[in-house]
């Protein structure tokens, strides 16, 4: 038996991660599987948690298990309601309190964020952004978080001021393995040509729908290879997103949060705009911002 302080968990759609932490901060122990919101009921979230964490628990007593994530969704374990912007970038008395069977847990979810006009919400990117901030107090900027839906953050004294998604990851995907488009996309990668496409696509953004169509055109008559294709499709959606979020980072102190071949292409695409652009230093921000949740809930229950 293994036994820490508390449980940090990020509860996705998709996947599951833990890790035991004491209070120290040092991380004693992880573990992840697939088991993500999607494939589960409310009633089945509190023993797919035991599974995963059960040797960490005590004989006796209560573990803080501090939660992020679509655990909070509607259609997760307990619906954590959303705070409105603009907000601090955490704040305990939101944080929702899950009723367990098994009394060696206290679980706590952090609630996501919206913002009304125009509507938007965040769930889970808004406890990487408290990891951040808890690293970089004294930030004033922007915040990028490539992904499935990217989102751009304005960031000032610790709070959240506005953000905008964008489902650019999404039409990737879609794009890439459900349309006509899917037999000309490759899995290699064209540095040059992913460029080129994020400068077409940024001054004309009015032309992605045939710029698209090029795609499937350029491989049956004029020889695009299929890795060439790939970078071209990532690229004139990235410079469709870049060109449409200008006023967020235009000008802007712009920071990156993810890492990867996503991340990089962000910064290339940003840095040929010449944004001031850099990619967040540390570690996993996601936990960085549960154990700085964990923290205020100490200080305010003090």
């Amino acid at each position: 038996m293994t036994h820490g302080n508390w449980i940090a968990v990020d509860w996705g759609t998709s996947h599951l991660r833990a890790w035991l932490v004491s209070d120290e901060g040092a991380v004693l122990a992880n573990a992840d599987n697939d088991q993500g919101m999607s494939k589960l009921t409310p009633d089945m979230f509190e023993s797919t948690l035991i599974d995963l964490v059960g040797d960490w628990l005590p004989d006796t007593g209560r573990v803080d298990v501090i939660a992020c994530g679509m655990v909070g969704s509607r259609q997760g374990w307990a619906e954590a309601p959303y705070r409105a912007v603009p907000c601090a970038v955490f704040d305990k008395g939101e944080m929702v309190t899950v009723p367990c069977n098994d009394p060696r847990l206290s679980v706590h979810i952090i609630p996501g964020i919206k913002q009304m006009t125009p509507p938007d919400v965040m769930r889970s990117e808004e406890t990487q952004i408290a990891g951040f901030v808890a690293n970089n107090p004294k930030f004033d900027g922007v915040l990028c978080l490539p992904g499935t839906h990217t989102k751009w953050v304005r960031i000032s004294a610790e709070e959240v001021v506005s953000f905008e998604t964008y489902m650019t990851g999404e039409m990737f995907g879609l794009l890439s393995q459900n349309s006509v488009l899917r037999h000309m996309i490759g899995d290699g990668w064209d540095q040059g040509a992913f460029q080129d496409a994020v400068a077409e696509a940024m001054s004309k953004p009015e032309k992605i729908a045939a710029r698209l169509f090029t795609l499937r055109a350029g491989g049956l008559v004029a020889d695009l290879s299929p890795d060439t294709a790939r970078a071209r499709l990532s690229g004139l959606l990235i410079g469709c997103e870049i060109a449409s979020a200008r006023p967020y980072w235009l000008g802007q102190d712009v920071v990156l949060i993810g890492g990867g071949d996503l991340c990089a292409a962000y910064q290339t695409a940003l840095a040929a705009q010449g944004a001031m652009v850099r990619l967040a230093e540390g570690g996993n921000t996601a936990l960085i911002g549960l154990a700085a949740a964990r923290k205020k809930m100490q200080e305010v229950g003090a």
